[in-house]
């Protein structure tokens, strides 16, 4: 292989030992997660900033077109207003793998009078955000792919895998099928491959 095509390969394998590496770690908490998000009575709201930003935003929309409705609020707007999105019915799922993102723990005193149900994902199960939250989440990665070892690779692709997980099973357990599915999907490819079931 040429160098390129060795470096695709070195970077890909080190996300899938990295997902395989946390998934013999997966413990009672995801159960309890899973247990909290089955009673909640509000929407699932998923918060982060930067790349567990942007990985809040496609888990929310997993959740959504798989029939538990969610949405996500960025950190910074959340302290400038966008709290008012979330009620105590909701379950807010907090993004970042240090648990100490200033821009997240700084809704911590908001959502603690709010009062709705909370989930940390992070890499440490002592941070701020894993000791605040109801369920803790450590999916704790060592190494990032990257050489320098600094860019968000690993450890976001981790979460996820992991996030589709919960969304997945949750379908599962409420018994979501391709009808539901039709309904929130009835567009492209998907759309007119269930309607033809």
């Amino acid at each position: 292989m040429d160098k390129i095509t060795c470096s695709i390969n070195r970077i890909m394998k080190a996300e899938e030992r990295s997902i395989a590496k946390v998934r013999q770690t997966i413990s009672d908490s995801s159960v309890s997660a899973i247990e909290l998000l089955l009673k909640s009575k509000g929407k699932v709201v998923f918060t982060g900033v930067g790349k567990s930003g942007h990985i809040g935003r496609k888990l929310a929309a997993t959740f959504s077109s798989t029939g538990t409705p969610a949405f996500f609020v960025h950190a910074t707007e959340g302290v400038h207003g966008d709290l008012g999105m979330i009620s105590k019915e909701d379950t807010m799922i907090f993004l970042s793998n240090s648990g100490e993102t200033n821009e997240v723990c700084a809704l911590l005193p908001s959502i603690e009078v709010i009062g709705c149900a909370t989930i940390a994902i992070t890499g440490s199960e002592n941070s701020t955000l894993a000791r605040f939250a109801d369920v803790a989440i450590e999916l704790y990665v060592e190494l990032e792919a990257d050489s320098l070892n600094l860019a968000p690779s690993n450890s976001s692709t981790v979460v996820l895998s992991y996030g589709d997980a919960l969304a997945l099973t949750l379908a599962e357990l409420k018994g979501f099928g391709e009808e539901q599915f039709h309904l929130f999907h009835p567009g492209g490819k998907l759309g007119e491959k269930l309607s033809q079931l």
